[in-house]
């Protein structure tokens, strides 16, 4: 069957954007509509307003009422209304997961078409969520047609995706490169005048780690200054914890970085740093937005997560020991050692993002997995 002919529904889980999962399937229904393949997106609205905004030719957003958010997830009734009023217009329905709400619209809808599964991540938090919706996970792996993950290593060791490996692929998520602009970058690097620039970006929440690189930054010589760019619930914390610890002026919290500032950020640092410590970080969107600006990044060897294989040890940068934080001021250290190092990791950084992590690229992977189901 021609792809282009294909009708495609993204599903799940809200807009605007405020995450990984909503940002891939968003794209997703971008950049195939931008291949004049028919692709909508379903999800629930985060300002309770449902309506429908027509994207270009080939694609529509279908925003749902939302009436509260609960346990992480929008609570949208009318999801399952719209679903099975419009569902047996698709010939594939792409659900991305974690997403209960959009789980239960699929499983109420009456949809007979092809399924693909999006799995995102694991629930690791809501606990009690799952005990009630596990019944429901394991209806929807039983009905997808494909499973696709975003790494190799959160496909295989997921317990949870282990009686249905036969029918599994990697799709790995792909972003448009970061291009900052020179004169933008001179001005970071002027505000930190004879300073390595170690950068980061994330919620300020406790799975990040960020209390870990606060404190990697004693341990870092006095000519580096640790960024870290986001807002949470945390910051507070952060900042007592750098007060406490005489930080000032080498750690700062940037608070929100806009989207028009982010790409200077990337451009000015020496290096990225990912120091989060749970397998929430199933992935880290962030470490590939830094190597398509060729930074070497120090992630995390976060057991079952997709962190480590992102960030290849040796060739993108250096990962280590989660919580560990002279191990990662070591890791720091060690990329920036010397000019042949660190063009060796710069150059490493910037080709690995090339060849598997371009929007281009996952678009492509994602039109042949849809070709596959098409050709059985």
């Amino acid at each position: 069957m021609d792809t282009k002919v294909l009708r495609v529904l993204q599903l799940g889980k809200f807009y605007p954007i405020r995450g990984g999962v909503e940002k891939v399937a968003y794209d997703l229904m971008v950049g195939l509509s931008g291949r004049r393949v028919s692709c909508d997106m379903l999800c629930a609205a985060c300002d309770g307003g449902g309506r429908v905004v027509p994207l270009n030719d080939y694609a529509r957003l279908i925003c749902c009422h939302t009436w509260v958010k609960a346990c992480a997830t929008m609570i949208a009734p009318s999801m399952v209304s719209t679903l099975r009023r419009i569902c047996g217009r698709y010939d594939i329905i792409h659900v991305h997961h974690p997403d209960p709400m959009a789980c239960l619209a699929l499983y109420l809808s009456g949809y007979k078409g092809t399924v693909v599964l999006h799995w995102h991540s694991d629930i690791q938090k809501q606990r009690l969520l799952l005990q009630f919706y596990r019944p429901l996970q394991r209806w929807l792996l039983r009905r997808a047609d494909l499973v696709v993950g975003t790494t190799p290593v959160y496909l295989s060791q997921s317990p949870f995706l282990c009686g249905v490996q036969g029918k599994t692929a990697c799709l790995p998520i792909g972003v448009e490169p970061m291009r900052p602009a020179p004169g933008a970058v001179e001005a970071v690097r002027r505000r930190y005048a004879g300073r390595r620039i170690v950068f980061s970006l994330g919620r300020l929440v406790a799975y990040k780690g960020y209390r870990h690189l606060v404190e990697a930054a004693r341990y870092l010589p006095s000519d580096f200054v640790v960024l870290i760019g986001g807002t949470g619930e945390l910051r507070g914390e952060l900042q007592a914890e750098i007060d406490v610890l005489g930080l000032q002026g080498k750690v700062c919290l940037l608070g929100r970085v806009s989207d028009e500032d982010l790409p200077a950020y990337y451009g000015a640092c020496d290096v990225f740093c990912l120091s989060s410590v749970q397998k929430t970080e199933a992935f880290g969107i962030v470490q590939i937005e830094a190597m398509s600006c060729g930074k070497p990044v120090v992630a995390t060897n976060i057991p079952q997560s997709g962190v480590s294989w992102v960030n290849a040890h040796g060739v993108s940068g250096l990962n280590v020991e989660p919580g560990n934080a002279r191990e990662l001021a070591r890791a720091i250290e060690a990329l920036t050692a010397d000019a042949a190092t660190y063009g060796h990791y710069a150059a490493g950084a910037r080709q690995r993002y090339l060849d598997l992590f371009t929007k281009d690229h996952m678009i492509d992977k994602c039109l042949t997995l849809y070709s596959s189901l098409y050709g059985k």
